[in-house]
């Protein structure tokens, strides 16, 4: 039976809490009936994942949670810094072809009045300003002519300052992007810089968002995550005023904060971030899913990590980002795996593996080619194991990825494992082998468990390698 109030209930299950409390706090309503919906609306939204959600009053005129929708659509449209881009760009556009309506002219009149620097977009708004004095001057319309040249005056040096800091942004990205990738360029010395921008309340809110997206950058790569979260509580303080609001920042925002409590092993408080950050789907969902999907496989919420990217398979057969893609594919054979799906796991990565081998190589090879020899192993199938290591050249692979960040010596353990088990190598001649590519000793929470559960595994199919590998780990 169809709930009565069932458009109202899945408008608001899109609903985040930022938007919710930001709502609340600006709403001037007489009618406490309508405050009392509007609370419930922000306890569902923030609720945790999986925990019930309470009914809306299906008793109460209708009309009230019509009006309600309304209201709310309308104030998150007015708050939006992206829908007020997109509304620039098209006036922008109706401006340079002489089609800008009355209606428009008189909205972009009142916001020129009231325009200041700190505006999210407000480089975009000065240029389209620029824009619209030429359609006024060529007109003889003088009068709102004035209005946009005093505007353009007042704010030319705020301007030119928003757009000298853009470049800086731009070559700081230079060297940070450079880092990431590997290179030795440091970058650490953009830190102050890129805080200073972020903190200025005078800046507009583009460049100051951008400055702490490559300020998440360099903590990363530094792996410095106090100063990170320090910089993440000030902008929360930010969104719940509504500032830097956009439904994308906001998801991207949740995103983030899923990785920085992923690195503080906070993983409850990652898995609500990253509920929230799935809440929407956008560009990014896939990358978003994947994140998540990781915190849930480390929790042992198999069944529902795989409800999650069950819930996501079209939009990852349509994504543009292999990236994504391969992430997504490898995670998906994980959580067959834990599932004791052994076959699927291996039916569905070799599926994957030829129709896009070249991309699994450019990408994320790595983390594609654990997850599938792992579904091998669980089948004692050693000699195909020992093929597609061959075949691909992983050994090669691994031995150039090291001193990767991410590395784990998985896909050497794996195939040290089936090359005992065929008989090709004895075991001191593995552990040999395995001596001489052994990473340094691991201190990091998160990879040392990861590597005990790496050998538990192992000692299912080889005890006495795997009782080396601990000896090593120190366990």
């Amino acid at each position: 039976m169809r709930n009565k109030l069932q458009k109202f209930t899945e408008f608001t299950e899109l609903l985040l809490p930022h938007e919710t409390t930001w709502l609340l706090a600006n709403q001037q309503f007489d009618d406490k009936t309508k405050v009392a919906i509007l609370e419930r609306v922000d306890y569902n939204c923030r609720r945790q994942h999986g925990e019930e959600r309470l009914a809306y009053n299906e008793n109460l005129d209708k009309r009230k949670y019509s009006n309600l929708k309304l209201w709310i659509a309308d104030r998150l449209r007015n708050l939006d810094v992206d829908m007020h881009l997109e509304w620039m760009l098209d006036t922008e556009r109706k401006i340079l072809t002489d089609a800008i309506e009355p209606a428009t002219e008189e909205r972009l009149l009142h916001e020129i009045k009231a325009g200041t620097p700190t505006r999210f977009y407000f480089t975009r708004f000065y240029e389209l300003a620029q824009s619209y004095r030429h359609f006024l001057l060529i007109r003889m319309r003088y009068t709102d002519h004035d209005l946009v040249e005093t505007f353009l005056a007042n704010h030319r040096d705020a301007w030119l300052r928003s757009k000298e800091t853009g470049e800086e942004l731009h070559r700081a990205t230079l060297d940070i992007v450079k880092q990431y990738a590997g290179n030795a360029t440091p970058s650490i010395h953009w830190e102050q810089r890129l805080t200073d921008i972020f903190y200025d309340e005078t800046l507009d809110g583009w460049n100051r968002y951008m400055a702490l997206v490559r300020l998440t950058f360099i903590y990363y790569n530094y792996r410095r995550f106090e100063p990170l979260l320090e910089k993440y509580e000030y902008l929360e303080q930010q969104l719940n005023k509504g500032l830097f609001y956009s439904k994308r920042i906001l998801l991207n925002y949740y995103g983030n904060r899923l990785m920085l409590h992923v690195k503080f092993r906070e993983f409850e408080k990652a898995e609500y971030y990253g509920y929230l950050s799935v809440r929407v789907k956008n560009i990014d969902y896939i990358h978003y899913v994947n994140n998540l999907c990781a915190v849930l496989l480390r929790e042992k919420k198999y069944r529902e990590a795989m409800a999650l990217l069950k819930d996501a398979l079209p939009e990852s057969k349509t994504t543009h980002s292999f990236h994504n893609k391969i992430g997504f594919v490898s995670h998906y054979v994980k959580c067959q795996i834990h599932l004791e799906q052994y076959l699927a796991a291996e039916n569905y990565a070799e599926t994957y593996l030829r129709a896009y081998p070249r991309e699994i190589f450019e990408n994320r090879w790595f983390l594609f080619f654990t997850s599938y020899l792992e579904s091998l192993l669980h089948q004692r199938k050693y000699a195909k194991l020992l093929k597609v290591c061959t075949k691909h050249k992983l050994l090669e692979r691994d031995k150039a990825s090291v001193n990767k960040s991410f590395y784990l010596p998985t896909i050497r353990w794996y195939y040290a494992v089936a090359a005992l088990l065929t008989d090709r190598d004895t075991l001191d001649k593995q552990q040999k082998a395995l001596a001489s590519f052994m990473p340094p000793i691991q201190t990091d929470p998160a990879k040392r468990q990861q590597l005990m559960e790496l050998i538990e595994l192992i000692k299912t199919h080889h005890s006495p390698l795997a009782a080396y590998l601990a000896q090593w780990l120190g366990e």
